[in-house]
């Protein structure tokens, strides 16, 4: 099979949807389709999955024959041999799943990666890290999920822990746990849920009736805008502690450049200045210049990425 006839269906699974893409080996994504998550666990869901895949590529004219590899993303730690040893908010078995799919389009390359990895490798080929060798990634949403690439690589680990920069302390001080059971994560800070949070701390403390904020963290940066005080103080903090996880991966990546995606990212026009001089704060003088940018490829960087890499372990790349 040419290169140039290869495509990928790209599978980001999500605890509430699954987005599919078919990727073309050139990097255009041809289509995309979402179909409901659920319980991914035993023939008929695997089934499920594998109709929409099929569905995808008749409504397409694509035969499954060109069909060259097909990548898994999930939520959670994914060994660097695919084995899924930790998931959140979600009921899947991965191998299962892998395997059924290997089944109904044999000759396929198919692999798992976590979602925080897929999405920086979609950055890296189709978005805002194209041409880099070495990047960090980081998806600011519920959580901070994350993926370090370096050589081209993501840094996946032996336990399947690279990259997790959200769970890095920068408050050894904070008296609330974090999700993961640690105090003073990153992710405490950074994520909309943290941001959120800070904001109705800030309210109560200063006797003001509880925020609107069902907007989620884009509450939090119109009222920034709009002057609230409360609001203001927690952006400064976000960017405060938040520079500082990203000085401290500097200091062991020393990464090409930073790329902020998820959710929040889209008010990056908001707090990015703040986040660069933050970080300019704590980095050491080597690393104060690395560019931190808004992330490019929004909810189709994890399609984007899952596709690539099983591009890449079929040959195709």
């Amino acid at each position: 099979m040419g290169a140039g006839d290869a495509v990928a269906l790209g599978c980001d699974v999500g605890g509430t949807n699954i987005k599919c893409g078919l990727v073309s080996a050139e990097g255009r994504l041809l289509d995309r389709l979402s179909t409901t998550t659920g319980t991914l666990v035993g023939e008929h869901a695997f089934s499920r999955v594998g109709d929409a895949l099929q569905g995808l590529l008749e409504r397409n004219g694509v035969a499954p024959a060109s069909v060259a590899g097909i990548g898994l993303d999930t939520p959670g730690s994914v060994l660097p041999d695919g084995t899924h040893v930790m998931h959140y908010n979600i009921d899947i078995d991965v191998t299962g799943l892998r395997q059924a799919l290997g089944r109904r389009f044999p000759g396929t390359a198919t692999c798992v990666l976590n979602d925080g990895n897929a999405a920086a490798l979609g950055e890296m080929w189709q978005g805002a890290a194209r041409g880099a060798d070495s990047f960090c990634h980081v998806v600011l949403g519920t959580g901070v999920g994350s993926g370090i690439v370096v050589g081209g690589h993501v840094v996946v680990g032996p336990h399947g822990a690279g990259g997790e920069i959200g769970h890095i302390c920068v408050n050894p001080d904070e008296p609330v746990a974090c999700t993961c059971g640690k105090r003073g994560c990153a992710e405490q800070y950074a994520s909309a849920t943290g941001i959120v949070r800070m904001y109705r701390e800030g309210c109560a403390r200063a006797g003001r009736p509880e925020p609107d904020v069902s907007s989620g963290a884009l509450a939090v940066f119109s009222a920034f805008e709009r002057g609230d005080e409360e609001a203001r103080a927690v952006v400064r903090e976000m960017c405060d502690r938040f520079g500082l996880c990203l000085a401290d991966v500097s200091a062991v990546v020393d990464p090409e450049l930073f790329v902020i995606g998820g959710g929040v990212s889209g008010s990056f026009d908001v707090f990015g200045d703040g986040l660069r001089e933050r970080y300019r704060f704590h980095a050491l003088p080597s690393c104060k210049d690395t560019p931190i940018v808004a992330a490019a490829l929004g909810n189709d960087a994890g399609i984007f990425g899952s596709a690539f890499e099983a591009l890449r372990l079929a040959g195709v790349l």
